[in-house]
């Protein structure tokens, strides 16, 4: 198929565009989740790691890498480190929130159990950490490194956050810069960074990056309310019923009246849900414009995501990461 085939998504063709690089990625995940002593690591690992994901991620630094120019083998380094991070976060997230489904398979944690998810996910974060130091350079070992931090620090405030209805906007988009955005910030930076490129190209491949895993977010969160749970894999009200405090929710609760902040104290505060209640609380997002203004919020990050790409280089390469942009939140129109 050709790359400007329209029906081919815009990551399917960076997958087939660094087809090369990924098969590089690819080895050398396998190579560096092999354990000797300890075979139920790669077990679980490649449960995950094989599941059939879109590897955007890594995909991302391999993308930034080559649109910099950058011809050495350690942008592969790099987007090994950038999956294992992300799969090592996604097995203690099962755990957290006690899932038992993803990307349409049984989790790791209810195929063995939480110990071993705990433990692998540990294992694979060391894995990363040895990777990251590999290309010899300080300054993307700080950033992957304050990512990991980061995305620890998102996570542990989301357990406080996710159901106060005190969390505005701001506690909001602080959780998703830890939990979503600090990785594909960090996936794009160090693309530029080992590429040795000047200074405001860096900066413009963080704030794409940055920009991009905040709409990717944004619109996952109301997709929760008006997905088609055949293209999801979610249950439309999922959020609502785990009592999660996510955009269009905040949104509804900051224009809400005192019979509607109680409904919502019932529910996400206090977890008393009752027949009929996701039908209330999709009228009352509905009633206050919440899915409108959470969709324009998407789309101004996907421009700012969009605008960034003017500092680099035009290229193939960069009409792409403009084009997945675009995707991002065309699933919500």
């Amino acid at each position: 198929m050709s790359l400007d085939t329209p029906m081919q998504k815009p990551h399917d063709r960076l997958a087939t565009l660094l087809s090369g690089d990924m098969d590089g990625v690819n080895a050398l995940i396998r190579e560096r989740m092999a354990s000797k002593h300890a075979p139920r690591i790669p077990e679980v690992t490649a449960h995950l790691v094989e599941a059939g994901g879109k590897r955007l991620r890594p995909l991302l630094t391999l993308a930034s890498a080559r649109l910099c120019g950058y011809e050495g083998p350690f942008h592969v380094h790099l987007a090994a480190t950038v999956e294992f991070i992300h799969t090592a976060t996604l097995l203690h997230d099962d755990v957290v929130d006690e899932s038992q489904q993803r990307r349409g398979r049984p989790t790791a944690n209810l195929l063995w159990d939480n110990k071993s998810s705990v433990l692998v996910g540990d294992y694979l974060f060391a894995r990363a950490f040895q990777l990251m130091v590999e290309p010899g350079n300080l300054r993307v070992l700080n950033i992957l490194s304050n990512a990991a931090a980061t995305i620890a620090e998102g996570e542990v405030l989301q357990l406080t956050a996710a159901q106060d209805l005190r969390t505005d906007e701001d506690i909001y988009l602080q959780v998703v810069r830890g939990k979503t955005a600090a990785l594909f910030s960090a996936a794009t930076e160090v693309g530029g960074v080992i590429a040795g490129v000047e200074e405001a190209q860096v900066q413009a491949l963080f704030d794409y990056g940055d920009a991009l895993g905040i709409a990717f977010q944004i619109v996952d969160d109301l997709l929760d309310y008006q997905g088609d749970s055949s293209a999801t894999g979610k249950n439309v009200g999922d959020d609502f019923r785990e009592r999660k405090l996510t955009l269009p929710v905040i949104k509804a609760i900051a224009a809400a009246n005192d019979e509607e902040r109680a409904f919502w104290k019932r529910t996400i505060e206090k977890g008393d849900q009752q027949d009929g209640d996701l039908e209330h609380a999709l009228s009352l997002l509905n009633a206050h414009g919440a899915l409108d203004a959470t969709r324009a919020d998407a789309q101004a990050w996907t421009d700012k995501a969009k605008a960034s790409m003017q500092a680099l280089p035009q290229s193939e390469l960069r009409d792409l990461l403009i084009d997945l942009a675009d995707f991002v939140v065309a699933r919500i129109y």
